[in-house]
């Protein structure tokens, strides 16, 4: 089901820009509503709290992760000028590499690394946009740990075990050669525990979210009032329509037609459930959230748009709308939260009311 809305979600916000854009001097930018941004949806989403159920914090970040890999499709296949052969045939060649590294079953993630960064400079070079990199490197990552996690727990519980109990617990005393060799070993339990994937995406977190994000945002997001140049109307009307409205009744529709095709709600409840439009509606505040575009639908602007006049359009609309899906989204799940606290408290109150008039 996520899968399917982040699709829903892709594809009617584009529509409704086109359709306002139709041959003007913003046609260009019908990809700009089709982002979501994950990091500042799964935020609104932490604020809240555990007003929001877990099953649907985890659509919504599923969601969010296919959404990006759509928008750096687009970007790669849409926002691509003069492709260079010799170029896209080393990053085949890099590919390749990545490929058989993983059947020969390297685990090394500095190999991956490596590669990666080969590969983002094969993309650069070939014209295709370098996100485009990303998504392919994470596909051939090993993404499975070596060793399983019981067999890991197993191993570890021996290792401590052979550590002298009695041996000084002084921080300052050196452990003795048995005990370094177990700590070693230890160490390449833990590591073996752990699948390439996983320690790349542990390694870069800190740096992505609290350096990059925050310094493209800062850096990306101002709109300049005084001297601005003349705004074109309907790139910021597009936008907002696209991300405000679009994203919801794209994400809405998709996971409905899911649910006619054999899906499930976030949760488990089946989509024919009589009781399930409570379940409905948190999904549908959730899918606002959605339309929150920013930093994704900001890079997009900038491929897409190189005058002033154009580019500061649509920042203005993607910060508008990113402001109006965060306030409706939350607003709606705040208020479904009230709901379903308030729905015990009166079954509390009735309860005895029904029961003296059974008797």
């Amino acid at each position: 089901m996520p899968v399917a809305a982040a699709v829903g979600g892709m594809l009617v916000p584009a529509a409704l820009y086109a359709a306002l854009n139709a041959g003007g001097a913003g046609a260009r930018g019908w990809g700009i509503p089709m982002a979501t941004d994950i990091a500042f949806a799964l935020g609104v989403l932490a604020l809240l709290g555990p007003r929001v159920p877990a099953p649907l914090k985890v659509f919504l970040a599923a969601l969010a992760i296919a959404d990006d890999i759509g928008a750096v499709l687009v970007i790669a296949l849409f926002y691509t000028t003069g492709v260079s052969d010799q170029a896209l045939g080393l990053a085949a060649v890099i590919v390749l590499a990545t490929l058989l590294a993983n059947r020969l079953g390297i685990w090394n993630g500095a190999v991956y690394a490596a590669l990666g960064l080969l590969l983002w400079l094969a993309m650069l070079a070939s014209g295709i946009h370098a996100t485009l990199a990303g998504v392919v490197l994470a596909a051939l990552v090993p993404a499975r740990p070596r060793l399983g996690a019981g067999r890991a727990v197993r191993r570890a519980r021996a290792l401590a075990d052979q550590i002298d109990p009695t041996a000084p617990t002084d921080t300052r005393a050196m452990p003795t050669p048995r005990q370094v060799e177990a700590l070693e070993e230890l160490g390449a339990v833990a590591r073996l525990a752990q699948a390439p994937a996983q320690r790349i995406e542990r390694s870069l977190h800190p740096w992505v979210a609290f350096g990059i994000v925050p310094l493209f945002a800062l850096a990306n997001a101002g709109v300049r009032v005084l001297g601005a140049p003349p705004l074109e109307w309907r790139i910021t009307a597009g936008i907002l329509l696209g991300l405000v409205l679009g994203k919801p009744i794209g994400i809405t529709a998709a996971s409905w037609l899911s649910t006619r095709l054999g899906g499930m709600l976030p949760g488990g409840t089946s989509g024919a459930a009589s009781a399930a439009a409570a379940s409905w509606r948190a999904l549908h505040g959730v899918s606002c959230l959605g339309g929150i575009g920013f930093t994704m639908s900001l890079f997009i602007a900038q491929l897409a748009f190189t005058t002033d006049g154009l580019l500061a359009s649509a920042k203005l609309g993607i910060l508008g709308a990113s402001v109006v899906a965060a306030l409706v989204g939350s607003g709606l799940l705040l208020r479904l939260g009230r709901g379903r606290r308030a729905a015990p408290a009166d079954a509390e109150t009735t309860s005895p009311r029904s029961s003296s008039a059974a008797g």
